[in-house]
């Protein structure tokens, strides 16, 4: 593909985005994402065979963004670990809220309408990429003596848990900000040397 055809592919992905973001995954037909985009049918399907590959390469382009990120913050440096994982957490939070761009009721839908997903599909990788993260913030907290914690990937296992919680709540019943903020307070206690108090 040439870059023109790249420009093009990126494009469709950033407006298919809005419309998983808006009405799920179920309910998004290619006629939505052709109105979207306001390209022709033909133009669409020239990149795209369905709305199920269009919304896996969302996907991905999302867990290569989170990563991309995560690496960059990491080769600054010039954060704590507990910085970091406050960064992080908060950068999840502002996902999870922000109804406008959310992903979740799609992933769900997805999930549930695809019984048998192989184990290198994107969502768990998104997941493990989380985890990775979380698990490399918690050892080099505990190496620099800001975090206590025997098992650092069990740990980030839970906390990822915990935010998967928080993205379901958020797009069920609906999630405040305190409600949040109480959690990601809760995750750093747990982490927290006996006698300091987390903030």
């Amino acid at each position: 593909m040439g870059a023109k055809s790249d420009r093009k592919r990126n494009y469709i992905i950033e407006k298919s985005r809005n419309v998983f973001a808006r009405k799920g995954f179920k309910n998004v037909t290619m006629k939505d994402l052709v109105e979207e985009c306001n390209i022709s049918r033909g133009g669409l399907y020239l990149h795209f065979s369905s709305t199920e590959q269009i919304f896996m390469a969302v996907l991905s382009s999302l867990v290569k963004k989170d990563s991309d990120a995560a690496i960059e913050q990491a080769l600054m440096g010039n954060a704590s670990a507990s910085d970091m994982l406050v960064l992080f957490l908060n950068e999840q939070k502002k996902e999870i809220l922000c109804r406008d761009n959310n992903l979740g009721l799609a992933i769900y839908e997805y999930c549930a309408s695809h019984s048998l997903i192989p184990k290198n599909n994107l969502i768990k990788k998104s997941f493990d990429t989380s985890v990775g993260i979380i698990e490399g913030l918690i050892d080099d907290g505990v190496r620099d003596g800001e975090f206590v914690c025997e098992d650092a990937h069990s740990k980030a296992v839970s906390i990822c848990y915990i935010l998967e919680g928080l993205r379901y709540l958020s797009d069920t019943v609906g999630l405040t900000e305190e409600n949040f903020d109480s959690e990601i307070n809760y995750i750093l206690a747990g982490l927290a040397p006996v006698g300091v108090v987390s903030n």
